[in-house]
């Protein structure tokens, strides 16, 4: 490993330069490299000027990716498949050993956290915190046997808040990579890591989510997940080149708020619950669609026509998400993207999660969604993530994609339509 100032020299004269393009100048662009080093560069000199590192400490480069659901909306919560892949905003983190037993992060633009290695108990005021993620991250890897060291690490995000690229997910995975990196001697691999940041989001944050973010962040490139066994997802990367396709990945904000929506997203859950109840089950996986379409007369007045559409739209996604990883795999791009538009129906019509019934007049994403299919002759426009408000998925033909942002921006704003890519590695050492 590079001391701190030998990271930062090296860094600073093009030495990493072909590293650096493979996790961010997906594009084919110069000044995407350029970006990338200069980023590099203010992170590890932020580190020096943090904490003042003496001799020669080992430092290295972490990333933690943001990721993005490409297929299976609200599929994960009963037992189904999704598709998901990392994107190339993530969180970049310098950090080195301290020789202490404690951990010490600053986050650029947040207060600074420390955690030591003698307490790591889940404690209830650190809930829905950064240092709950951190603290709950360390547990579990001590858990598995590994005896565990301090740190230091300053890190910065280009991870868009609100966006469901989920930070969380980018954050644990970072985490988990320093600690696998300086504590592991790197043994843990990419879907233990996501397990782990999974552990720390539904014990120590307080979130009881799936493994859909983590995994998407952790394993990288597109990432097939069938979660019948929730303990034991079945997990398949798909080797496909996005930036071969001929279109550009738009995440559009509709600059609409995510706030008082958690009856809202607690209602989808709610309902197709109930509907798997009827049968005996607990989630829809258990049930076959064969048995809820002869019962839809009766599902429909024990549980109400809008829980029936929801089911229906998790057989339909369900299945959507694992032809859209064959497509994949079998390089058709073309019908990938006529399931990516089907999937966006399904979520529309059937799921109802693009508006909220406690707000009518705050339908930013179906409105979006109108826009942005009107832009488009070719591609294809889903709603991405939990819905409800928040972002809009778009694939844009690459010729076409500066009269689709200009007519994005023109409707939601400066600054709204983000272009992504899907970067073939998840969390990893960028540079030791």
């Amino acid at each position: 490993m590079h001391s701190c100032q030998q990271l930062l020299e090296n860094l600073s004269a093009g030495a990493f330069d072909s590293r650096l393009a493979q996790l961010y100048a997906l594009d084919g662009r110069p000044e995407s490299t350029d970006r990338a080093r200069e980023r590099a560069c203010h992170v590890v000199q932020s580190f020096l000027d943090q904490f003042q590192p003496t001799g020669e400490v080992p430092a290295a480069l972490f990333s933690g990716p943001g990721r993005t659901e490409l297929g299976g909306n609200h599929t994960d919560h009963q037992h189904g498949r999704v598709l998901c892949g990392s994107v190339d905003l993530d969180m970049l983190a310098c950090a080195a050993p301290n020789q202490s037993d404690v951990i010490r992060i600053q986050s650029e633009g947040y207060p600074a956290l420390e955690i030591s290695l003698h307490d790591l108990s889940v404690r209830e005021e650190e809930k829905n915190t950064s240092a709950a993620l951190v603290r709950g991250v360390a547990a579990k890897i001590q858990e598995l046997g590994y005896t565990l060291s301090g740190f230091d690490a300053y890190a910065v995000s280009t991870v868009l808040s609100g966006s469901g690229l989920s930070s969380s997910a980018a954050y644990e995975v970072l985490i988990g990579n320093i600690l696998n990196h300086f504590c592991c001697n790197g043994a843990l691999d990419a879907i233990e890591i996501a397990k782990i940041g999974q552990y720390a989001e539904n014990v120590y944050f307080g979130k009881p989510s799936g493994l859909m973010d983590q995994m998407g962040s952790s394993v990288g490139g597109a990432v097939a997940i069938d979660f019948a066994d929730p303990a034991a997802p079945v997990v398949d990367k798909i080797e496909y080149d996005f930036s071969g396709s001929g279109y550009a990945l738009c995440i559009v904000d509709t600059c609409s708020s995510h706030g008082d929506l958690t009856d809202d997203y607690a209602d989808i859950t709610r309902e197709m619950g109930a509907v798997a109840a009827h049968f005996g089950k607990t989630v829809l996986r258990d049930v076959s669609v064969t048995d809820f379409r002869a019962a839809i007369p009766a599902l429909r007045q024990a549980c109400g026509d809008r829980a029936v559409l929801r089911a229906m739209h998790f057989y339909d996604d369900d299945r959507t998400a694992a032809l859209e990883a064959a497509a994949l795999k079998n390089g058709d791009f073309d019908f990938f993207l006529s399931l990516v538009n089907q999937s966006g129906l399904s979520s529309s019509l059937h799921l109802q999660n693009t508006w909220s019934v406690h707000d009518p007049k705050q339908q930013a994403i179906p409105l979006t969604l109108a826009e942005a299919q009107r832009l488009l002759d070719t591609g294809a426009v889903r709603v991405h993530g939990g819905g409800f408000a928040g972002t809009i998925q778009a694939w844009v033909p690459n010729e076409d994609l500066e009269d689709f942002k200009a007519g994005m921006e023109a409707l939601l704003g400066a600054g709204t339509c983000h272009v992504l890519h899907i970067r073939p590695e998840g969390g990893c050492v960028v540079i030791s």
